[in-house]
């Protein structure tokens, strides 16, 4: 087997709320959108520098709460770009995690959370 790239879902439930958080705070971009109609629920695509996550409004799909991992370089500079966007929702700090990295948590509207860790060695 050779895997080509694994893609976590999030549950969300409100596509402003999802929009105002991870593409006009953290910087990710829109990929696609797919609703069957009008009405339905919205399932997309966002990505930013090799992160590739689903969101999706599908209540059968996952549940809320979960937490994704993001192994990283660059996190103090990406965190002063947080910080200074002044987000009124979420101002994550920085720690230094026992498995020898510096990490940043920040949590959805939805109480999903994203931990970025980058390894010091």
């Amino acid at each position: 087997m050779k895997v080509n790239k694994v893609i976590p879902l999030i549950r969300i439930f409100d596509e402003a709320k999802a929009t105002e958080f991870y593409v006009n705070w953290l910087g990710f971009t829109v990929d696609w959108t797919h609703q069957f109609g009008a009405n339905f629920p919205l399932y997309l695509q966002v990505s930013k520098e090799g992160i590739v996550l689903h969101l999706t409004e599908h209540h059968g799909d996952c549940t809320p709460g979960s937490k994704v991992f993001i192994d990283c370089v660059g996190l103090t500079e990406y965190h002063a770009e947080l910080i200074e966007k002044n987000y009124r929702f979420n101002r994550p700090g920085l720690e230094q995690a026992p498995w020898n990295a510096i990490t940043m948590e920040v949590i959805d509207p939805f109480g999903n959370k994203l931990l970025f860790s980058e390894s010091k060695g």
